[in-house]
């Protein structure tokens, strides 16, 4: 009857959740967003339904994200959200549990790690695996993890970036900082309000951010309308911001995930960085997509910065392809249950 065990990869991200299904490829990526009501504490939307009520619900219900920084804030919330995603992926197969590969930031803790295990089997798996995010992603981005040469993944998602040399099918250096897309969208939201005394939402900041947004001052600027409201009057308003704004809004930020890059490379033991340099960073993540980041990365640290195809889906694809292949990759998962 093993037979019959569906295989699910889970990208359990800040920003958004994509479930992997191996021979079908990715079958869902929905924000990682919950709508509760406040008053008896009902699950009413979870994904996509959820995030549209971000910043528009009545005060009576709450949409709210459980993931912070990549990791577990709220677990209730993310087992019932982890059981939403594997029912809608699995649809009538629903007579099997499966076997769930989750991701997790490489920073994360032992308790963290047992937080999500706990979680996904709580909501219906069979099995569940973790794996740590740079792996999953190198081997999404079709890196040949399991030779002997230097490989550096820098993933930069919603709430964490990983960067992260890993040679041999392991890690041998990594750092995972708290800062990628979610605290770009906070500057920007920040600088307007500064600048423009106008406030307003993250999710409006983040549409920017995609729109006009670039890692490095640009010579041939774009141009978009904010919308938001005004600080001093308290009325709608809007104001036109550049792109080189925006680099201005988010040059902290990008610095510390270049730090960390940085940081990374010095940890490196000396065979593995003439490796990287011959091969370029490989970027993944929804946040590796802002313009000219990779020529961010060059100008900073010499070593050309590439941005895998498909850079959202990597850290996906990367699970759907261990959950194949567990026996070669068992070196690389961290906690089953």
């Amino acid at each position: 009857m093993a037979f019959f065990t569906p295989k699910l990869g889970i990208d359990l991200g800040t920003a958004n959740t994509l479930v992997f299904v191996p021979g079908k490829g990715v079958v869902l990526n929905e924000p990682s967003v919950v709508a509760i009501s406040e008053i008896d504490k009902r699950i009413l939307a979870v994904g996509n339904d959820a995030k549209e009520m971000i910043g528009r619900t009545p005060g009576e219900i709450v949409a709210y994200r459980p993931l912070r920084d990549g990791v577990i804030a709220d677990y209730r919330v993310t087992q019932a959200m982890l059981r939403y995603f594997i029912g809608k992926a699995l649809g009538r197969f629903q007579l099997f549990k499966p076997e769930v590969m989750v991701s997790v930031p490489a920073g994360v803790t032992s308790t963290e790690r047992r937080a999500v295990v706990e979680a996904a089997i709580r909501a219906g798996a069979k099995n569940a695996y973790v794996v740590k995010e740079p792996i999953l992603a190198a081997i999404g981005a079709g890196v040949p993890i399991q030779e002997s040469h230097g490989n550096m993944i820098v993933d930069i998602g919603g709430g964490t970036c990983d960067v992260a040399v890993i040679s041999l099918g392991g890690i041998v250096a990594s750092i995972s900082v708290k800062c990628a897309g979610d605290r770009l969208d906070h500057a920007i939201a920040d600088y307007i309000k500064k600048t423009y005394n106008l406030a307003i939402g993250d999710k409006t900041a983040e549409r920017v951010k995609i729109a006009i947004g670039s890692a490095v001052p640009v010579e041939e600027e774009m141009v978009a309308v904010i919308k938001g409201r005004d600080f001093v009057t308290g009325l709608p308003r809007s104001v036109e911001v550049k792109t080189n704004d925006l680099v201005r809004a988010m040059g902290r930020e990008l610095r510390e995930i270049v730090k960390a890059i940085r940081d990374v490379l010095a940890e490196t033991p000396p065979e593995l960085a003439s490796d990287i340099i011959d091969r370029g960073i490989i970027m993944t993540g929804g946040t590796s997509q802002l313009r000219n980041f990779p020529e961010l990365v060059f100008r900073r640290t010499g070593v050309k910065a590439v941005v895998a195809d498909d850079a959202l889906l990597c850290v996906a694809r990367g699970t759907g392809i261990a959950l194949d292949h567990l026996e070669t990759y068992k070196k690389a998962i961290i906690a089953k249950r």
